[in-house]
């Protein structure tokens, strides 16, 4: 009997519950982001009280070492993710996402150090995007996808006041234990319900089967840039606006505290207002502005409002110029998606893959580079020793690295201006002289193309491409951030 009962644990730890599916994949981003979202608050304190003298700079130092371990890993994971399976590497990549979460009350040293060294782990998009892409098919994916941003929006919404309000009347360890549970909650969940989506077939034929250095390459898509003039003005575009989101992402919210003076709760409801205005941007107003604008017009205007909400931060110093320019940033995130649309457009259907890729390992560079250009910037101004010593300063450029941002946006924006936009789905003329043959709904072309994940307040995450190249019909890229 016992046996029995060992053998039918077994199964079902192997086998999961349920056939895989989509909601599968829903809870383990929820449980993954909702545990980092509720450390918002403890993580910037601890953060500040570990490195006084230098915290901007330490904090683009973690975040970028995480962001380039997580760029260099992610093509590998997802190769590894097509032989081994999916479900392995949801688990490892959870596993050690989420192990720095105790030690920030044990050894914030230890803390920030793990959260570095995660980020070769910190990928777990990557292998949720294949997941979802072996449970549907090419017309239920796109649905799909909007369900997974959703949930990772609004566990991002909603946990950092939820961690605010315990840190608040009952402490930060409060705060850290309940965080730390929910991400043994999400390991147990793919531990005993989560089922392997890669058919047993496909794992058997591929068992043995060598990596190729290709498939590895973090570097691979990046070659292809200048192979047309049309893809690469489009590159060059993401590269000089996605470069300072990514800087913007991993020290805003440590900007608010540190220099802006935002309490623990004023920064929670920051969060919450600003990713609820984000999420209204990116569904109703961003297809309004795509039948009405057009495609590259809207990616134009996307670029306007992220000039303009930089340059507000660059200048602000008072809290009502950051809820201002909160709500521009809000409208700014209309620019990625329209992104994915404008390359949808100017690609053959058999070079989405290809050209998706060239945009995802931009964005994932950014994430590493990002970070550290922001921290070194904000050293190089002593915004820190500023500040301290200044009860109520007159800086002239309170944020330099946002007015650095605004500049960079600029260029892009000019850049942008010269890409030739395709009317038509089937337009004869864009033609991109690729010699590579992806094939975007094979598995190997979606774990490798699904995009770089940072597992902080602030994540980011890509997915794959459109089927089609017509923009009433687009997958839009995840956008990196709620906010």
């Amino acid at each position: 009997m016992t046996h029995v009962c060992v053998v039918s644990l077994s199964f079902q730890l192997q086998q999961g519950i349920g056939r895989p599916s989509v909601y599968h994949a829903v809870v383990v981003i929820f449980l993954e982001f909702f545990s980092w979202g509720l450390l918002t608050t403890p993580m910037l304190t601890v953060l500040h009280e570990t490195f006084p003298q230098h915290t901007f700079l330490m904090n683009g130092l973690i975040q970028g070492v995480k962001g380039l371990l997580s760029f260099m890993s992610a093509p590998l994971i997802g190769a590894l993710s097509d032989v081994w399976g999916r479900r392995s590497f949801l688990l490892v990549t959870v596993f050690f996402t989420c192990a720095p979460i105790p030690l920030m009350r044990l050894s914030p040293w230890w803390y920030f150090a793990m959260i570095s060294m995660s980020g070769a782990f910190s990928v777990t998009f990557s292998v949720i995007f294949a997941y979802v892409a072996d449970v549907t098919d090419e017309r239920e994916r796109s649905t799909a996808y909007g369900l997974v941003s959703a949930t990772f929006a609004a566990s991002l919404v909603t946990s950092p006041a939820i961690g605010a309000y315990l840190s608040a009347w009952y402490g930060d360890n409060l705060v850290v234990l309940v965080a730390t549970l929910i991400a043994l909650a999400d390991i147990c969940f793919i531990l005993l319900a989560v089922p392997e989506s890669l058919p047993d077939k496909m794992r058997l034929s591929s068992w043995g089967t060598p990596i190729s250095w290709e498939q590895a390459d973090p570097f691979a898509s990046l070659r292809k840039v200048g192979q047309d003039s049309t893809v690469l003005l489009i590159c060059i575009t993401v590269f000089l606006s996605y470069l300072p989101e990514a800087g913007q992402y991993s020290s805003f919210f440590l900007y608010l505290r540190q220099v802006i003076n935002f309490s623990s709760t004023t920064l929670a409801v920051f969060i919450g207002v600003v990713g609820i205005l984000s999420i209204v941007a990116q569904t109703l107003f961003l297809t309004l502005l795509m039948r009405t604008l057009g495609t590259k017009n809207t990616v134009l205007l996307g670029l306007g409002f992220q000039i303009l909400q930089l340059a507000w931060y660059g200048f602000g110093s008072e809290p009502w110029m950051m809820w201002a320019a909160g709500a521009v940033a809000a409208m700014s995130s209309i620019t990625f998606p329209a992104v994915s649309a404008l390359v949808s457009q100017s690609a053959d259907p058999d070079k989405q893959g290809v050209v998706q890729g060239m945009i995802t390992g931009i964005r994932g560079l950014c994430n590493g580079l990002g970070p550290a250009l922001y921290g070194f910037i904000f050293f190089l101004f002593n915004v820190d020793d500023f500040w301290k010593k200044n009860s109520k300063p007159r800086a002239l450029i309170p944020g330099p690295p946002f007015l650095l941002g605004a500049c960079t946006v600029v260029i892009a924006f000019l850049v942008a201006l010269f890409i030739p936009e395709k009317t038509s789905c089937s337009s004869s003329s864009s033609q991109l002289s690729l010699n590579d043959k992806p094939h975007p709904d094979s598995k190997e072309s979606m774990s490798s193309l699904a995009g770089v994940h940072i597992n902080t307040p602030l994540p980011g995450s890509d997915e794959e491409s459109p089927p089609a190249a017509c923009d009433a019909d687009f997958e839009p890229l995840l956008h990196d951030s709620i906010v």
